[in-house]
């Protein structure tokens, strides 16, 4: 294909009308048609009539906040406060403030934590230029917050450029001084490493790594995993505490965000950035409270999900809590929900195995026969009993055949389990010859 055609196909004037010039007025025409592609190109390349440019906008009128000047340099920093009337979702700030220390401890495991108060706590989200990590990622937005009475406040503390971190690092290792453990989501593998390596660069002590850290996301992820897409912040907000929120900028597009700033100045860029992280910070004081409620000794099965505090029940037995989960499976063994009433007498047995109690949970597994002689769980549990502890292999071996002569809707795995059982147990009675 020729340059003019080529050129008439850039500039949308490619048309099979066109007549061809001799020689000189094709060089002329060509010459037209460079001079024209030149002349759009600015046009073309122009930015969108949307994006910032450098703002003479302070930001302190778009973003309320003050600056700060210490002996560590300046840093830009945000107030704010929930009082207790007010609510986040389902949840309002005075009942947030009332957090159940004990079982804080047991969702952090770290018993440490249940010696300390509600206001020792120190809520720790941070918004940074990557989410890789190590020393090319800045936090350049550290969100704090903490209880004081029935109130629930939050500081924001934000580095304008890369020369405030240092005086923003040293803002934050005040604050901490100040309290007793950190409250985070998915902290123990980001924010607080990352900071860890903010301070070590900037030649400032760690005084994060050695707090206490009840991080949300690995009791969250366990007690509510088994009925949610994923284990993200936003999505504990909708479906566990019931708070929504509009027009939320994706954490995606966050660094990028910053960026512009360094480059345009235009405060209105982090207007969305600022409330982003502020709603992280309530929301994590909202989904703690939540979280210890549910190990509550006394379970309120009209408000809480079923299949929730079964989850809660093995994370108090993982935890050590067995009496604790105890209470929680006795009252779900009452429940109305058949699956989760089922699964709680197969918990709750086998925490009574463990301890050697086995009159009770002999007790769970023949009512569990009683109503389904094939159960297959009650099946091989008994068949263990009596193969090691009672050394009674022939009725071990009656349980077990009729749980094989029924009809049942057990998988094959299960089945070959049976089969081999029996087998062994007649190996073991002497009386395999005589099938």
């Amino acid at each position: 294909m020729s340059t003019i055609k080529r050129l008439q196909r850039l500039t949308g004037e490619d048309s099979p009308k066109h007549k061809k010039s001799p020689r000189g007025d094709e060089i002329s025409e060509l010459r037209r048609r460079i001079e024209a592609i030149t002349s759009r190109r600015p046009m073309a390349m122009q930015k969108p009539a949307s994006r910032p440019y450098k703002s003479r906008i302070p930001l302190h009128n778009v973003i309320r906040g003050e600056e700060i000047v210490s002996a560590f340099g300046k840093l830009f920093i945000v107030h704010g406060h929930n009082a207790g009337s007010s609510n986040h979702g389902n949840r309002s700030i005075r009942e947030m403030s009332s957090l159940d220390m004990k079982a804080a401890a047991i969702l952090a495991n770290n018993a440490d934590i249940a010696s300390f108060g509600c206001k020792d706590a120190l809520f720790l989200d941070t918004e940074t230029t990557g989410l890789a990590g190590g020393t090319g990622t800045f936090a350049f937005l550290i969100g704090l917050g903490w209880f004081e009475d029935d109130t629930f406040r939050t500081q924001q503390l934000f580095a304008r450029d890369f020369s405030e971190e240092r005086a923003c690092l040293n803002f934050l290792l005040e604050m901490a001084r100040e309290k007793s453990f950190l409250v985070t989501y998915n902290g123990k593998a980001f924010d607080v490493g990352l900071l860890s390596t903010r301070f070590i660069l900037n030649r400032l002590p760690d005084g994060l790594t050695a707090m206490p850290n009840l991080d949300l996301l690995h009791p969250a992820r366990r007690l509510f995993g088994h009925r949610l897409e994923n284990n993200r912040l936003s999505t504990m907000e909708k479906d566990i505490i019931g708070f929504h929120r509009y027009g939320d900028i994706p954490g995606s597009e966050i660094p990028q965000r910053y960026f512009d700033w360094l480059r345009y100045r235009d405060p209105r860029l982090l207007e969305d950035v600022f409330e982003h992280n502020r709603l992280d910070v309530i929301s994590m004081a909202a989904l703690s409270v939540h979280l210890a409620e549910i190990l509550s000794p006394k379970p309120d099965l009209a408000t809480r999900e079923h299949l929730d505090l079964l989850a809660a029940s093995r994370l108090l037995v993982d935890r050590g809590d067995s009496s604790g989960a105890r209470t929680i499976l006795e009252a779900l063994i009452k429940a109305d929900n058949a699956h989760a009433a089922f699964e709680a007498r197969k918990s709750l047995s086998l925490i009574h195995k463990r301890h050697g109690r086995w009159k009770d949970a002999i007790q769970i597994w023949e009512a569990m026969l009683l109503c389904n002689p094939g159960n297959f769980f009650a099946v091989e549990e008994m068949a263990k009993y009596l193969e090691h502890r009672r050394r009674d292999f022939k009725k071990a071996i009656d349980i077990i055949n009729e749980a094989l002569s029924l009809p049942h809707s057990r998988t094959t795995l299960e089945r070959d389990a049976l089969v081999y059982r029996l087998r062994r147990l007649k190996s073991r009675a002497g009386c395999l010859n005589d099938e």
